[in-house]
């Protein structure tokens, strides 16, 4: 259970970064010029590439059990921490309610957004355990 925690951590870690990054420059250069959910569409699949990589990578690191327990506890800490972050973001950052961010959600460019966030938290259970040499 440890280990499943601090994979998640560290797989939340790293894809917040690069989702904070890539999402500033969508917000602020892309979707001004091609919309909000062209945006988000050009910006998907570079997340999803990402994720795959970087849950491997972790998976492998921590040489997480392929256990079905396992492996949901670190996609459920994922999720729990990827949604209190954007939910804390949207608050401080930008001065939306929660409402206003559930309402948000619930736009073309949202549900793109938030099915991609749940195919990132499924993506541990994609891979299988190996030993590393």
């Amino acid at each position: 259970m440890k280990r499943a925690l601090i994979a998640g951590s560290v797989y939340f870690g790293v894809l917040f970064a690069l989702g904070f990054a890539l999402g500033t420059i969508r917000v602020i250069v892309v979707a001004p010029r091609v919309g909000e959910l062209a945006a988000t569409m050009a910006e998907v699949p570079v997340m999803l590439l990402a994720s795959w990589l970087a849950c491997r990578r972790i998976v492998r690191r921590w040489s997480m059990p392929y256990r079905l327990s396992s492996r949901a506890v670190m996609c459920a800490w994922f999720l729990g921490l990827l949604l209190a972050a954007e939910l804390l973001l949207g608050l401080t950052l930008f001065g939306r309610t929660a409402a206003e961010q559930w309402a948000a959600l619930t736009s073309p460019a949202g549900l793109l957004g938030l099915a991609s966030q749940l195919a990132a938290a499924l993506m541990p259970l994609t891979f299988g355990y190996t030993k590393r040499p």
